[in-house]
């Protein structure tokens, strides 16, 4: 599929004077004049303006009230409190039996029935970057024409596809853009591209309200959008699934199959083979139009929390559209003046060959789900795996609703039981049985790959999730661990043992006491770390273990009492009442429990701050622990009294040298700087903390030719891969760790060298750290033993760094809390 046609792209002298009507994407024919067009709703032609949310949700909305053919439903809301909008787009026939064709259609994936009648199912969907906004204004023409078009073609087409069609996966991001690029458009359209239409302010508009990228979360599931879609997908189990995306102005335009070496090797290969025949459907219809396209070239099938591939692993084919962006109303690139219209022409082609391809490949395409999850059943394993972590309900609860969204079924724990020397509790772990339907989707969840065809990624290269979410995981466990199947699942109960007249004990181990005891030190209560283990009341409590005296506080002892039980309750977290402070090893009242300020976060984000980090950050605050987190924009910067902040945290970034001084001060005078990946090497260059960074020795590059020299650069690249690192948990930095290792997300060669003294290093990489995902044999080498964690003190405050990304993409569960440890014991380190 390797072939280039040739394009003719109208150049207008004056842009503005180019008039688009529907009939520039419609194909020649009758259509209903009951069925409004999208102009008659939202007051213009498609493409003439950029869609915002509200006026798609509108036209969505009157078509259907306008035809049989449509129903509509909203299955949630973003942060924002945008509708996440689904149509089902259908015959009338259909629509009257539409539950029956539903269950049918999945009890065609359980059971070898008869699926030569059987309608095929299609998701269709657009923009999931919101500043790739042609999917959706596309999505306007596409369900026109579905919804009126009096063609036999498609009343045949509707007669035999259930097509889901969802007009913006994104809805913050796109009106975000749309505002954007609305607001800066000029009646005579500049296609210059220095123009400021065509340069977004930060963050701009691919991601959504917390700044993820959220066609990266189609496996972890974490945000709202992500959650009603995949519930969408498990309800109907689509055969095709599409994803219209947007790349570089000067690119042309992209279908799957993506580069055939970079497959995910979990993928069966006749997924691939009908990719590959259905993107001839897609050659044909471009060509008709004389747009220029490509195929197999860039763009890959491996990571499965992308919208074109985690259909892949379910029994469907996902397929990704790249459009070159306009990202405007129109802009100069090497082929020409690229056009707003355009894109949406090629957008909406592609939405209307992939129906055709449907059609004619329906009975095939059914046959090769079915085979799919006929296959699964048949080779699953009678054995079960089992994770979770006995002093951590939530975070096993977190990554079993993880499953549940993916209708994995989960068993609990018949009773408490040790494998592999990790204990795994009930109440605290779950079993999965790997004879199930989806035992496939299970084994690319916790997939473990050392060794792959290509070195290149487009995204990360592991993901396995027991690392992610830092829980004791075991395989071939016997079945007869398992107790009975969840179908209703809960988070565990938190309370307070009994109400005490001398203080409470708070073992920092579950993942929300980082939200407890922020809403003690904001209500004004007292609250000190245990710095050493201890016993107290024949209870062992380790390193990090919170305690709060009754005396001496602002609340009485009863009213002390039931705010903490409030508080026990809402975050899910045990709390001892005791009776006395002898303990055995240190007491109670002994120093080595130091008292914790509360702390007021800042965090500079805007220009230089890479945006997905520190949304994952203002997220975490935000949603997980109900943290106040102040966002400062580098544009102000330098006019904000830091004298208030107890920590600036800076992500990924940047930042210009005007900013160090101002920070130096800050920090001398016992504020606490974080700072994430390329801040550190900027921390180090401003002489804030002194680092000894190393790089991988690359030597002379023989028999590589010019073709080929980006690959061998490429290849160095860490895109995502997870290691192993030692713990010393006496450590304030890692306070609540119950093991002396931990997984680590990394996707940087930013390598710093351990210090001489070990007390220096408390996280430190083994000697053989990679536990999945690819590294260059020359970056494994220099990996070893080095520190993805430094602190320094620096005057009266300190100074940390990390190399990686502790809160990668809200579902690195496991490694949240160091962030967390920083904040509340910076000061102790």
């Amino acid at each position: 599929m390797k072939k280039v046609f040739l394009i003719f792209i109208l150049i207008a002298s004056t842009i503005s004077a180019q008039k688009i009507d529907l009939s520039y994407y419609l194909p020649k024919g009758n259509y209903n004049s009951q069925i409004p067009t999208p102009k008659s709703v939202i007051g213009h032609e498609v493409g003439e303006w950029h869609i915002t949310h509200d006026k798609l949700v509108e036209y969505m909305k009157a078509l259907a009230a306008s035809t049989d053919r449509i129903s509509i439903e909203t299955r949630g809301t973003t942060f924002e409190g945008r509708p996440l909008l689904l149509l089902t787009i259908t015959s009338p026939k259909n629509h009257t039996n539409i539950e029956t064709i539903r269950t049918q259609h999945i009890a065609a994936t359980n059971n070898l029935v008869d699926i030569s009648k059987n309608p095929i199912v299609v998701y269709q969907g657009f923009s999931i970057h919101g500043n790739e906004p042609s999917g959706s204004n596309a999505a306007l023409a596409v369900a026109y024409y579905l919804a009126a078009s009096e063609s036999s073609e498609v009343k045949d087409l509707l007669e035999h596809t259930v097509i889901l069609f969802d007009p913006s996966f994104n809805p913050d991001g796109l009106q975000r853009f749309a505002y954007w690029a609305n607001t800066n458009k000029s009646k005579n359209i500049n296609p210059d591209t220095n123009d400021r239409e065509y340069s977004e302010i930060w963050p701009r508009g691919r991601t959504n309200h917390y700044q993820f990228d959220m066609n990266r979360d189609w496996l972890p599931v974490q945000l709202p959008e992500s959650r009603a879609r995949i519930a969408s997908f498990h309800k109907w189990l689509p055969n095709i699934l599409t994803d219209h995306h947007e790349m570089g102005s000067n690119s042309s335009f992209f279908f799957q199959p993506g580069i055939p070496s970079r497959t995910n090797p979990l993928t069966p290969q006749m997924n691939q083979d009908l990719t590959k025949e259905i993107a001839t459907y897609h050659a044909k219809a471009l060509d008709k139009i004389g747009s220029l396209y490509y195929s197999e070239e860039s763009f890959d099938d491996f990571y499965y929390g992308k919208g074109s591939t985690f259909p892949d692993i379910n029994g469907s084919i996902g397929i990704l559209f790249e459009q070159g962006s306009s990202r405007g109303h129109a802009q100069e690139t090497v082929n020409g003046i690229l056009t707003f219209p355009f894109t949406i022409r090629n957008q909406f082609t592609a939405a209307l060959s992939t129906l055709e391809a449907a059609k004619k490949m329906r009975v095939k395409i059914l046959k090769y789900q079915q085979n799919f999850y006929k296959e699964s059943r048949n080779t699953g394993s009678k054995k079960a795996i089992v994770f979770g972590d006995e002093k951590d309900a939530a975070k096993s609860y977190h990554l079993a609703e993880v499953l549940k969204r993916h209708q994995i079924k989960i068993h609990e724990v018949k009773e408490d039981f040790t494998q592999n020397e990790k204990n795994f509790k009930k109440g605290y772990s779950y079993v999965v049985p790997m004879n199930q339907k989806n035992q496939r989707l299970v084994k690319a969840m916790f997939d473990v790959r050392k060794t792959f065809k290509d070195s290149l990624f487009y995204d990360v290269s592991a993901w396995t999730f027991n690392h992610a979410f830092g829980v004791d995981y075991a395989e071939n466990v016997s079945l007869s661990k398992a107790g009975s199947e969840i179908i209703d699942l809960k988070m565990k109960t938190g309370s307070v043992s009994f109400r005490s007249d001398y203080g409470y004990l708070m073992p920092w181990n579950e993942y929300y006491t980082p939200k407890v005891l922020n809403a003690v030190l904001q209500k004004g209560i007292r609250a000190k770390v245990s710095m050493k283990n201890f016993k107290n009341g024949g209870n062992s409590y380790e390193y990090g273990t919170i305690f709060i005296p009754v005396q001496n506080q602002k609340l009485n002892a009863t009213t002390l009492y039931q705010f903490l039980e409030k508080l026990a309750k809402e975050s899910h977290v045990s709390i001892t009442g005791v009776s006395t402070g002898l303990n055995d090893g240190i007491d109670l009242g002994s120093n080595n429990f130091r008292a914790i300020t509360k702390p007021k976060v800042a965090m500079i984000v805007g220009d230089g701050v890479t945006s997905y980090d520190s949304g994952e950050i203002w997220h975490l605050f935000d949603q997980r622990f109900d943290m106040h987190l102040t966002r400062i924009d580098t544009r102000y910067f330098r006019r904000v009294n830091l004298s208030k902040y107890t920590h600036i945290i800076i992500p990924n970034s940047g930042l210009e040298k005007s900013a160090i001084e101002k920070i130096k001060t800050w920090v001398r005078n016992g504020g606490v700087v974080i700072g994430y990946k390329n801040t550190a090497r900027w921390l180090a260059s401003n002489k804030m903390i002194s680092l000894d960074f190393d790089s991988a020795k690359i030597d002379t590059i023989k028999g590589v030719s010019f073709e080929n020299k980006s690959l061998q650069s490429g290849a160095q690249y860490i895109g995502g891969a997870i290691f192993e690192a030692n713990l010393d948990r006496s450590h304030p930095i890692n306070f609540g760790y119950k093991n002396n290792k931990i997984a680590l997300f990394r996707n940087s060669t930013l390598f710093i060298k351990a210090d001489k003294r070990s007390y220096n290093n408390p996280i430190q990489y083994t000697s053989n750290p990679l536990l999945s995902g690819y590294i260059s044999k020359e970056n494994a080498k220099v990996i070893k033993n080095t520190v993805p964690f430094k602190v320094q003190r620096f005057g009266s405050g300190r100074v940390i760094v990390f190399t990686d990304n502790t809160n990668f993409r809200a579902f690195w569960y496991g490694t949240n809390k160091l962030l967390m440890n920083a904040v509340f014991f910076g000061d102790k380190m």
